[in-house]
């Protein structure tokens, strides 16, 4: 195979509640994940010898400290690959938004190298490597709907979200999922969002009742330092977003549209009234990888 081009899905949390701090640093979370539509795009090709990355984005490093160099390191190492691969990035995803690119593109990179290598590996396999790069890697492995657990290694495939259309409004500043953490831990209590109520929800295909139950422990903290997230969610719900949240640590606000009509209205409406933002209009991605 001369070259193999794979895709690097975004994620949005559903629901994401953090439960507790552990000694090593993490944090216990519960989560509800969700692929979609925006993604970056890799090529990868092999060559002689070596590991190089290059990408059409000027804010991302291309050295060992990206999370692409880091899995494909990995994997030419662990699974003792004769040669070496160059990979090309394509990034569409915005940078530190809170829909982990960075762990999705390390993702694409793993399921990439063991198709075009012929490695036959499982995608449980695969998954188990991709912990040690994030912990958000094992879920973009497999992508689609997922319940995510532990420091959000453990996942438990869901069935498709119903049909909906999904704004997403990315501030102009970037967020520190450590600093939010970190000042998450000082808070002496905060909400914690159902998710097994937003799971059975999400097993019972009630969109309606997954739209009330979006919930998000973090925005806490990023909420509190950023007052344009607030403002975002009560934007989406007056352009007829049937619910908006915050994903992950921020800063990206979405909000989920039950017809796609409304949903273009409101993106040409947050596009006029926020030209310095990012935005998208996508859907969800029910596909779950296989390997």
């Amino acid at each position: 195979m001369d070259e193999y081009r794979v895709k690097a899905h975004a994620k949005i949390n559903l629901g994401l509640d953090v439960v507790k701090r552990l000694p090593d640093g993490y944090h216990q979370v519960r989560m509800i994940m969700q692929s979609i539509g925006l993604c970056d795009e890799l090529t990868l090709t092999p060559k002689g010898e070596g590991l190089s990355l290059s990408t059409d984005s000027a804010e991302l490093t291309t050295d060992e400290s990206n999370l692409v160099c880091k899995a494909a390191r990995l994997m030419l190492q662990k699974y003792h690959i004769s040669g070496g691969i160059h990979v090309h990035l394509q990034k569409n995803i915005p940078i530190a938004a809170g829909l982990a690119g960075g762990s999705s593109d390390a993702a694409a990179v793993m399921r990439g190298i063991n198709e075009l290598f012929g490695l036959g590996l499982p995608l449980s396999r695969l998954m188990e490597d991709g912990v040690s790069i994030g912990a958000d890697v094992p879920y973009c492995i497999m992508g689609g709907t997922a319940l995510a657990e532990g420091i959000g290694e453990k996942l438990t495939a869901l069935p498709p979200l119903p049909d909906c259309h999904i704004l997403l409004v990315k501030p102009d500043i970037s967020v520190s999922t450590k600093y939010v953490y970190e000042h998450l831990d000082r808070e002496d209590s905060y909400p914690h969002p159902d998710i097994d109520q937003m799971t059975q929800a999400v097993r019972a295909g009630r969109l309606e009742d997954i739209l009330k139950l979006l919930g998000n422990t973090l925005e806490t903290v990023t909420a509190a330092d950023h007052p344009v997230i607030a403002s975002l969610k009560e934007r989406m719900s007056a352009l007829g977003a049937g619910g908006s949240l915050m994903s992950g640590s921020g800063p990206t606000v979405f909000g989920i549209f039950r017809d796609k009509d409304s949903a273009e209205s409101a993106r040409r409406q947050m596009t006029q009234e926020n030209p310095e933002k990012q935005i998208f209009l996508t859907a969800p991605v029910s596909l779950q990888h296989h390997a």
